[in-house]
């Protein structure tokens, strides 16, 4: 296969959400680790339960199954600020798909966050993945506190050490590139990361790359999922398999190379074209790493 540029070793941590695969944490991990070859993982949701509410004991039988298979984590995927902002009018993006078996209201998330942070260090991660509110029709009057909100929470993860994360999500208030670019000027402690989401932003509509990652400040991305993504015959979206839909992710992943970005790229397909969650997320994983193979980077 020729590439552009010169095949590198691979300088991601390349990793899978854990419930991707599947529900049981052990079954993933087999497969991450055996199947896939990673040694990287990222966890949301396990046991039909999401990290945040598992017990101390599912905390302990998590941390010896990821041991057993020499896994390390990227961060915690947790589903902070992923809910109403309060005293907004609720729009058509208020719902609750995506939750991952947790439903946490606004007046719980400070109690969530500092959970988050615990969590961070039971799984020896400096991490933790937040949203920025359920996306609003109209968040411009509402788009200072929510700022200031992700500022005092960033605040109190580097009390802890821990670097807060902010992922694009087009069902959030923070969705595309360009809305990725002021949340970060308005947020500007050092601890507060993007999670890009190229396959969020183009579900949104925008061009991810070039355009959306483009403005971006390269040295605030501190995280990357990556997805794909089809149009319809109504052009409406829909998830594919890594590397069949519209995100240049060869362009994205040489892009990453040339800019020194040297963290996770975590599968987070989506899709579900296979058959099964396990099949599919087999088939994107195969993607990704053609894409990259096609970029020049050997995983």
């Amino acid at each position: 296969m020729k590439a552009d540029v010169s095949p590198t070793r691979c300088p991601f941590h390349l990793a899978v959400i854990n419930d991707e695969i599947t529900p049981d944490l052990e079954l993933a991990c087999k497969i991450a680790s055996q199947e896939f070859g990673l040694q990287w993982i990222e966890l949301r949701s396990m046991w039909d339960k999401n990290i945040s509410t598992l017990s101390p004991k599912e905390i302990e039988d998590a941390r010896k199954i990821l041991a057993q298979y020499k896994l390390r984590v990227t961060d915690i995927a947790s589903p902070l600020f992923k809910t109403d902002w309060p005293g907004a009018p609720l729009s058509e993006q208020s719902e609750r798909r995506d939750q991952f078996h947790a439903d946490f209201d606004a007046k719980t998330q400070g109690k969530l966050l500092q959970h988050c942070i615990s969590l961070a260090d039971a799984f020896q991660t400096d991490r933790i993945r937040c949203f920025d509110f359920w996306r609003l029709t109209d968040q411009k009057p509402y788009r200072a506190a929510i700022n200031a909100k992700l500022r005092e929470a960033a605040a109190e993860c580097a009390k802890a050490k821990k670097i807060l994360v902010l992922e694009n999500e087009m069902s959030c208030n923070t969705a595309s590139g360009e809305e990725s670019v002021a949340v970060l000027k308005a947020v500007p402690n050092e601890n507060f990361m993007l999670n890009w989401d190229p396959g969020n932003a183009a579900a949104l509509g925008t061009t991810p790359y070039p355009d959306g990652y483009n403005l971006l400040p390269k040295n605030r991305i501190g995280h990357c999922h990556v997805k794909d993504v089809a149009r319809d015959e109504k052009k409406k979206f829909e998830w594919a398999a890594v590397g069949s839909g519209t995100v240049d992710w060869v362009g994205q992943f040489k892009a990453f190379v040339r800019d020194g970005y040297h963290l996770a790229v975590s599968l987070e397909t989506h899709w579900r074209g296979a058959g099964t969650a396990e099949a599919s997320t087999r088939a994107s994983m195969d993607g990704m790493k053609k894409t990259l193979l096609k970029a020049g980077v050997t995983c």
